[in-house]
């Protein structure tokens, strides 16, 4: 069937290719690299570049990172924030995604909406929101000291905490949705076989559903560990000043004082984290099927 034959008036036999065209490989990846190389590779050796030459050439803003209090300190608080938000978000993403999988379908649909219109909402209005909401005579305390739980307003902007519950706030329904993506995969007869076994409820969950969850899991909260380490808006109007991570450091540092130098240098610094950190999990695990939601 790879061949035909055809004779035409002339007595010539003709030989056609049966099947579909064929578009050679280099005329599918050649675009893609050079749109990499252009808006990607590019900029990355740019950012590279100017922490080695600016504002001479040498390795002092990368001594800095050694001997910086401040960059300590503020690679500490973006680290602490991170890790915190990370595991919040994706805690309360598990729990959306569970209810979403395992209600009914008009439930199902409903939930499912009401976590995407989440993203049709600003970043800038939500974070915004919350410093209404948290402020000394925001709602929260409001309410909180007219029901006679508390006696004087918390502080819960302008903090590490506000940022915390804003950030979180952002980035559970990116993790629920990555999550929900990998539970809808499981087949619910691994649990009921565990509950035929004598397993209770929450034995079935702890020793047979979680752990085949755990693609969802580490997925998300990879998703979100990255999305967290390059917030800024969030930051900046709940920390008030006080709470200063990486991105808010480099944006004062090149807008504001026009320097680029230390910022190229702690953006290398950030790329080579997260590239470090792929290249570690990648080691235990398939990051390609865990990011698409597929069990390892």
């Amino acid at each position: 069937m790879g061949h035909c034959a055809v004779n035409t008036a002339s007595g010539i036999s003709l030989k056609r290719r049966s099947g579909p065209f064929r578009v050679p490989e280099a005329g599918f990846i050649a675009p893609i690299l050079l749109f990499l190389a252009v808006f990607f590779y590019w900029p990355l050796f740019d950012v590279l570049t100017l922490s080695v030459t600016e504002p001479r050439i040498g390795l002092q803003n990368y001594e800095k990172l050694l001997f910086s209090g401040l960059i300590h300190e503020i690679l500490w608080t973006t680290l602490r924030v991170t890790l915190l938000t990370t595991m919040a978000s994706v805690g309360a993403g598990y729990l959306i995604a569970y209810a979403i999988v395992h209600a009914t379908r008009r439930t199902q649909k409903l939930l499912l909406l009401l976590t995407i219109l989440t993203f049709w909402m600003s970043i800038t209005i939500r974070a915004a929101a919350w410093l209404i909401l948290l402020r000394g005579n925001g709602l929260v305390n409001t309410f909180l000291m007219e029901t006679g739980l508390i006696n004087a307003p918390l502080e819960l902007s302008r903090n590490e905490l506000g940022v915390l519950i804003g950030i979180t706030h952002i980035m559970i329904p990116i993790a629920a949705l990555t999550i929900l993506a990998n539970l809808k995969g499981i087949n619910a007869n691994y649990v009921k076989a565990a509950r035929s076994l004598g397993a209770s409820p929450w034995f079935a969950f702890w020793t047979v559903y979680l752990p085949i969850s755990r693609p969802g899991l580490i997925g998300a909260s990879m998703i979100v560990f990255m999305f967290t380490l390059g917030f800024f808006i969030t930051p900046s109007l709940l920390g008030g000043g006080r709470v200063i991570m990486v991105a808010e450091y480099i944006s004062v540092k090149t807008l504001f004082l026009s320097q680029f130098g230390e910022p190229a240098m702690l953006a290398a610094v950030l790329m080579a984290f997260v590239f470090l950190l792929l290249t570690i999990l990648g080691r235990f695990v398939n990051v390609m099927n865990m990011l698409s939601g597929r069990r390892l």
